[in-house]
């Protein structure tokens, strides 16, 4: 490196964006992901023997991808080489590979290339990669918000280790904001900030798990802050709301609002009121509420309110559960949305949970009685001799493949838990259960 480069490279130390000063050096540094390089953990001991081989970090943007392979690059006797996926094309990826050969013929030295943004290699790029890997000329390490799986060439994909990283928890962007504020060096420690609870506490609300976003929001707030007389940069909420471009929404998920918004939700549905309930789905969603305890609460609804007045009802919504499962935010709204306006929409009815219901309790406060004997099973050795199953009636040798029978216990001959409405599908049901009487 000459004077220029290393000049140049000091002034980007000091002008890039917080979120780049504040990357971790060290593992000790490196908040987050205890899955995978907490005490005792594969990973974790990987870096520190510096026994590394090829390997996949799949993550939603700012959860320590990148930071994780500076780490790395850090700690290992490696050559580390970075790429990006988006700026790099296959000369440079050849050159790479060619210098990495020959630093590994002439000084035994492996390299580490990290490759930013893999998904964005397309085919050709990746079979340049192979040999390379394959042979061990290179140790790859491949950094993707998309999930590789489909993303990544499945001989490469085949020949790495795919380390999945989550988003942060909000005590981990406590954590990481923090040691910003502290941060006299890479940081903002240098100048006096004072910052609300409410201020802080938004920013890692709306960052939704995404360190970077959080960063560069702090970051945002101090510098467009005038200092007071005192030199104090005071950050209340308004300046975080600004800076991060979203307002606050009352909302403490765990206190009233919580209950009450998510009631709201439910009877907005139960009352078959699409607008309302795409109201206080969103207001939940704004405000930060786990999009799976929404879902979760539509599946029950759509047994327990909707039922086999449409059968669908059921289907559609634990098809939206799994659907946010895999794009997540923010595009997982939509099959939240579609779920909740069908829910509403649907015709209703509770007899499902009223006949369940009243046959627990049944259960549970009633003698219970033996069952049938032509309904037990006949099916192993000996049973014709003690009985078992005489006189069962086989449905399918009657016309319409039905035949009325005893199928109850005797003490509840009289019982009838599932009475259909006349409502959509269950209207349909009923006219079926009158023919078969």
């Amino acid at each position: 490196m000459n004077l220029f480069d290393y000049s140049k490279e000091e002034e980007l130390k000091k002008s890039a964006p917080l979120a780049m000063r504040m990357r971790p050096r060290t593992l000790d540094e490196y908040i987050g992901q205890e899955h995978l390089v907490g005490p005792g953990k594969l990973l974790r001991r990987a870096i520190q023997a510096d026994r590394l081989s090829s390997m996949i970090f799949y993550g939603p943007p700012g959860t320590g991808k990148t930071a994780l392979a500076k780490v790395i690059a850090e700690t290992t006797s490696s050559q580390f080489v970075q790429l990006n996926a988006v700026a790099a094309g296959i000369n440079d990826l050849r050159k790479l590979i060619e210098e990495a050969s020959q630093r590994l013929g002439m000084w035994q030295q492996r390299t580490i290339l990290f490759i930013d943004e893999i998904h964005r290699f397309n085919k050709t790029q990746q079979d340049a990669l192979l040999p390379s890997v394959e042979e061990g000329v290179v140790i790859l390490i491949g950094a993707t918000t998309e999930n590789p799986y489909f993303e990544v060439n499945g001989a490469l994909l085949s020949r790495s280790q795919v380390f999945s990283l989550k988003p942060l928890e909000p005590e981990h962007l406590r954590a990481i904001m923090e040691a910003a504020l502290k941060d006299e060096d890479r940081g903002l420690g240098g100048m006096i900030i004072d910052i609300s609870e409410e201020a802080l506490t938004h920013i890692i609300d709306v960052a939704n798990g995404d360190a970077r976003r959080a960063l560069n929001a702090l970051e945002l707030a101090v510098l467009t802050t005038e200092p007071r007389e005192d030199g104090t940069r005071y950050i209340d909420l308004e300046v975080a709301e600004e800076s991060i471009q979203r307002k606050a929404i009352r909302y403490d998920k765990a206190g009233d609002q919580h209950y009450d918004v998510i009631s709201a939700f439910i009877k907005s549905l139960r009352g078959s009121d699409p607008d309302a309930a795409l109201h206080w789905l969103a207001r939940m969603l704004e405000a930060g509420e786990d999009p799976r305890f929404i879902a979760r609460r539509m599946i029950i609804l759509a047994a327990e309110d909707v039922g086999l007045a449409d059968p669908q009802a059921l289907v559609i919504t634990m098809a939206a559960a799994q659907a946010f499962e895999f794009v997540g935010m923010p595009e997982g709204r939509l099959p939240l949305a579609e779920a909740a306006v069908y829910l509403a929409c649907a015709p209703k009815s509770n007899a499902i949970i009223k006949g369940i219901d009243q046959a627990i309790s049944d259960v549970r406060e009633k003698p219970l009685k033996e069952v049938p004997v032509h309904l037990r099973d006949a099916s192993y050795p000996g049973a014709a001799k003690l009985g078992r199953g005489k006189g069962y009636l086989y449905p399918h040798h009657f016309p319409g493949n039905y035949v009325k029978q005893q199928y109850l216990p005797d003490n509840l001959l009289d019982v009838s838990y599932y009475q259909p409405y006349d409502n959509g599908f269950e209207k349909e049901i009923k006219k079926r259960m009158n023919k078969s009487e």
